[in-house]
């Protein structure tokens, strides 16, 4: 028997009566997209299954987006790669307040827990030297 993992919203601000229900994933795009839009953050780490559906042109919004719902308190773990040179701290932090913003503006669900796991950074690209250049000068030496 499968469990009902949705979410329901309460619109007791309403007079109209019935129920809102969103579904976990929706929360998770929400919340991929309100992440990587932070900056100082390079991407959001994917799976095997998010990296083929990018190859092939498809955009997957919450990779890197992880919920967990226990008696209704909204865990959020989020797998990301920064850029190289900014403060981790300081851009933890705008990724925690920004996607509890966002997920509050968007379903009004408060959050309880966004928890940051930075993988990796990424350097800076570095322009490689031309080659033919590098081999030029030496054969002018000889």
């Amino acid at each position: 028997m499968s469990e009902n993992k949705n979410l329901v919203l309460s619109n007791q601000n309403q007079a109209i009566d019935g129920e809102i229900v969103v579904a976990p994933e929706v929360i998770e795009v929400i919340v991929g997209i309100a992440a990587s839009k932070v900056s100082g953050v390079y991407g959001m780490r994917g799976n095997l299954a998010s990296n083929v559906a990018e190859l092939f042109g498809s955009s997957v919004h919450d990779k890197g987006v992880y919920l967990t719902n226990d008696s209704g308190k909204i865990t959020l773990d989020l797998y990301c790669f920064l850029n190289y040179g900014v403060s981790v701290p300081k851009t933890a932090i705008d990724m925690q307040e920004k996607v509890k913003q966002q997920v509050f503006y968007m379903t009004d669900l408060e959050i309880a827990e966004v928890n940051v796991h930075v993988v990796g950074v990424v350097p800076e690209k570095t322009t490689l030297p031309d080659l033919n250049e590098l081999f030029d000068s030496e054969n002018e030496e000889d």
